[in-house]
């Protein structure tokens, strides 16, 4: 069995990739190796055509009964009728390919990642080529601030350190060394392997290239990203089978109509006219583009909120997720290492840095003995920290300036905070040595000149340090190690100092020329965000499980868990990568673990996409939140992905459906109560068009089988669909936000959009508004002696007014008819005038008389108008009075 590249020896990785350490390849070669093995670059997905998405915009059912009754109106002679239906369509579709045509770029961005040189040995000589043209066996040359170009085994290494966060997670970059690791070491522990797409922080190296393109860890990522398919979203889905069932209804109306009619002997013409007159009742055509505009304005209000929706439908989704993955380095925390604790013999404190109105660092100190604060000890161990360090932190500007290793950076600002003026403390103290850090040794030290003094500064693993100090005994170092420990096990990390200050220059090794003089240690942590936790306390309220998955260590998970309140402060359950490879997923016990954990660790992306998986068969519906490389296959698997905009890798944003401008999850929050407006809104709108297009079903099903003719045209019938229904539904869909819906837990996803009781009351509605219609036609026809088409006339108006009306009979809870979210709503009443003047059009204007084949009135059938129009608003505000829900 072949072994992993991180098992291999660099003599035996030179011989297996036939290249030459110390010369590099030729450029023969190399150009031979290029033509044989493809250029170092990503696979490109190949994007979606416009074609395709104007496609999806007509394949769907209720377009294909509305072009049956175009045809249908055509083959009859009715082409005012045909064009009308075709026009509804064309203006759907238009709005829905307007909406998803830019949404179509997930893998452009990987690609973005190869377009930086790489500086590569050819010929013996050091040159500067596109990343592309890296191929196999190539001797990378690199140092701090390059991105690895492609994967890699180090051949040498000098006070490497890589961010390798994009790919694991882990805030503190990877120390590298050119020892060869476990076979099975995640990549994370692999501390002889670099990996395409990282960047290095500290020191320089050379390197052979073992894996270009799509063989490097990027690039099975990027692999992931394609086959990690995106189903329809949950409001797809419910409207699609909310259509489904319309067209059943339609069907079984119209066969029964048919066979009633032909049973009875009624002209063939007439039945099929009546047909199509019930195929575009039953059809809700407003209902698609008022979805859309709905979903739009919440799109237009979650942007001024920060959050940029880059598919429509998603807002919906993320308004019914009940579970969501979150990354912790940079959604959680703040992706800043900081000195969190400081321990001394003498006891412990507790750090707390914030920039001052100077935007230097000021500090606040908690602890059992804050005395420690003024000791020699606290000075010298900020002093060390200070000289013993690589990094730079311009202090005093406004735009501060860092560069080097975070932990070198935070120990920086841990002296600006204990009052060391960096600048002055620079030029007073002058370096004269050096012993840097290494895998083997685990210390750094410097030795530093000032006034005739020398001074030894030493930071590094405490069983390292502890070893070249002085101790009265072994039982007190002992002790320090312990505390190490549990620092650790409470997901800090740690590092010893020690100093010592002599008059005479030290020779040779001057670390280890006397015994040192231990300081304490320092813990650091990636700290969390402030807002974090009551957006979690939130997502609690809300009935939403909040889940981390990273790639980080278990007790710093584990422990930032707990601080942001993810987790019980006594929770001990934290699951990694490894422990989930031996989880057998049929077996229930291992569900209930999985179920249970919210905390895993050392995870991969791979096993991301599993959880994600293994959530959404259970029907849940999953969003995750990233901003990392390593999360891209997660956020497109997921319902609904979420990036962060500002910390984020463009990879993240563009493989997700959200992106968060202030990288705040409170946005997530925030998202989450407009995505439940707007469904509750969506939930409201298509009660009332179903009810307003049932009514209309009923009073051209009841007339048929009364034997009374037709007593609306096809024509009206879509007028009243387009005009007078989808005005107040388009008012009802940009409702405002309702604040108790975010104190109930999402509904369930199994759920249709309308349950049982919502199709009781579209049917209550219905009937109520098709008595009152049905009852003035009857009454203008056969008593008052109207003509059929002023009949048909008088039933025209009295249905377009009374679906006006009933949108006041949508507001929720025990409210008055009065004062509700439907009368607050603005639109709903610049809806209703709308609706009004146009309706006086089309009685005024010849041009629109004549299309809808209406007739003058007189005032008795203006008198049977408001009654039919207004009864059917008293009969459902009365029945609300008498009974608590209909």
């Amino acid at each position: 069995m072949a072994k992993a590249y991180q098992e291999i020896s660099v003599q035996q990785l030179a011989e297996t990739l036939q290249t030459d350490v110390a010369r590099g390849l030729s450029t023969m070669e190399a150009k031979f190796r290029n033509q044989r093995l493809g250029l170092n670059e990503l696979s490109r997905e190949k994007p979606e055509s416009i074609w395709a998405i104007l496609l999806r915009q007509v394949n769907s059912l209720i377009v294909w009964i509305l072009a049956a009754a175009a045809i249908v109106s055509f083959l009859m002679g009715d082409t005012v009728e045909g064009f009308a239906v075709l026009a509804v369509i064309v203006i759907n579709a238009a709005t829905g390919f307007i909406l998803e045509f830019n949404a179509r770029e997930s893998m452009e961005a990987l690609r973005k990642l190869d377009t930086t040189p790489a500086r590569v040995l050819r010929d013996g000589q050091i040159r500067e080529i596109l990343s592309e043209d890296v191929t196999e066996g190539d001797i990378l040359m690199l140092e701090a601030g390059d991105l690895v170009p492609a994967d890699a085994n180090i051949v040498q290494a000098n006070q490497l350190e890589v961010d390798e966060s994009t790919l694991t997670g882990e805030s503190v970059p990877s120390a590298k060394s050119t020892e060869p690791s476990a076979a099975d070491a995640p990549l994370g522990d692999q501390h002889n392997r670099l990996f395409k797409g990282t960047s290095v922080t500290n020191g320089n190296a050379k390197a052979i290239v073992t894996s270009i393109g799509q063989a490097t860890e990027l690039g099975r990522i990027a692999a992931m990203v394609h086959q990690a398919k995106r189903t329809a979203t949950p409001l797809e889905a419910k409207l699609d089978a909310l259509a489904k069932v319309l067209i059943w209804i339609t069907v079984g109306l119209a066969m029964l109509f048919l066979v009633v009619g032909l049973l009875r002997g009624e002209e063939t013409k007439q039945l099929i006219e009546t047909a199509v007159a019930l195929a575009i009742a039953a059809i809700p055509e407003g209902m698609s583009v008022v979805a859309t505009v709905a979903l739009a304005y919440g799109m237009l209000r979650l942007a001024e909120k920060k959050v940029i929706v880059k598919r429509l439908s998603a807002v919906e989704t993320l308004g019914g997720t009940n579970v969501i993955f979150t990354d912790k380095t940079g959604t959680l925390t703040q992706n800043m290492i900081e000195v969190r604790q400081l321990h001394f013999p003498a006891g412990d404190l507790f750090v707390t840095l914030h920039p001052d109105k100077d935007g230097r660092e000021a500090m606040e100190l908690t602890g059992d003995d804050l005395n420690l604060s003024s000791s020699k000890e606290f000075e010298l161990l900020a002093r060390v920290g200070a000289l013993a360090n690589n990094a730079q932190l311009n202090s005093g500007e406004s735009d501060r300036k860092q560069m080097g290793d975070p932990v070198e950076i935070a120990l920086l600002r841990f002296a600006e905070g204990s009052g060391i003026d960096l600048q002055a403390f620079s030029s007073r103290y002058t370096r004269t040595a050096e012993e840097a850090f290494s895998s083997d040794t685990r210390i750094m030290g410097t030795l530093h000149e000032s006034v005739g003094m020398h001074y030894i500064s030493v930071k590094g693993a405490v069983e390292e340090v502890s070893e070249l100090c002085f101790w009265e005994s072994d039982t007190k170092r002992q002790k320090e190690l312990e505390i190490s420990e549990r620092m650790a096990a409470e997901g800090l990390r740690t590092l010893a100092f020690a100093y010592r200050e002599t008059e005479q220059a030290p020779s040779g090794n001057f670390i280890k020329e006397e015994k040192l003089i231990y300081l304490g240690l320092i813990g650091f942590l990636d700290p969390p965000l402030t807002e974090v936790t009551p957006a979690l306390q939130a997502c609690r309220s809300a009935g939403i499980k909040v889940i981390m998955v990273t790639g980080d260590h278990p007790a710093t998970s584990l422990n930032i868990a707990r601080q942001v309140e993810l987790v019980g402060h006594e929770e001990q359950l934290v699951l990694t990568g490894k422990e989930l490879q031996s989880f057998d997923l049929s077996s229930k016990t291992d569900q209930d673990t999985i179920l249970k954990c919210r905390v895993f660790a050392r995870v991969s992306p791979a096993q991301k996409l599993n959880m994600i998986d293994f959530y959404q068969k259970r029907g849940d519906i999953v969003g995750m939140t990233g901003d990392g490389v390593n999360d891209a296959p997660a956020l497109k698997k997921s319902d609904i992905g979420i990036a962060m905009g500002l910390r984020g890798t463009a990879v993240a944003a563009e493989a997700a459906d959200m992106v968060l401008k202030d990288d705040s999850f409170s946005s997530i929050v925030r998202a989450i109560g407009q995505g439940r407006v707007i469904f509750e809104n969506i939930r409201k709108f298509i009660v009332f068009l179903l009810s307003c297009n049932m009514s209309e079903i009923f009073v051209v099903t009841f007339a048929g089988f009364l034997n009374v003719g037709n007593p609306l045209l096809p024509l009206q019938i879509l007028f009243i669909n387009i005009i007078t229904d989808v005005f107040p539904a388009l008012a009802l869909g940009v409702g405002k936000e309702n604040d108790k819906l975010m104190h109930s837990p999402p509904r369930d996803p199994k759920k249709p959009v309308l349950e049982m009781k919502d199709w009781k009351r579209i049917v209550y509605y219905a009937l109520a508004i098709t008595i009152s219609v049905l009852g003035v036609f009857w009454y203008g026809t056969s008593q008052l002696g109207l003509s059929h088409k002023e009949g048909n006339t008088v039933t025209f108006y009295a249905l377009s007014l009374a679906q006006l009306l009933h949108v006041f009979n949508l507001y929720s809870g025990k409210s008055s008819l009065l004062r509700n979210e439907i009368t607050r709503n603005k639109f709903i009443w610049v809806a209703l005038g709308l609706c009004i003047l146009i309706l006086l059009a089309t009685y005024f204007i010849p041009l629109l008389k004549q299309v809808l084949s209406l007739q003058t009135l007189d005032v008795q059938s203006f008198g049977l108008i408001l009654i039919g129009g207004t009864l059917p608003l008293g009969i459902i505000q009365t029945s609300r009075i008498l009974v608590t829900r209909i």
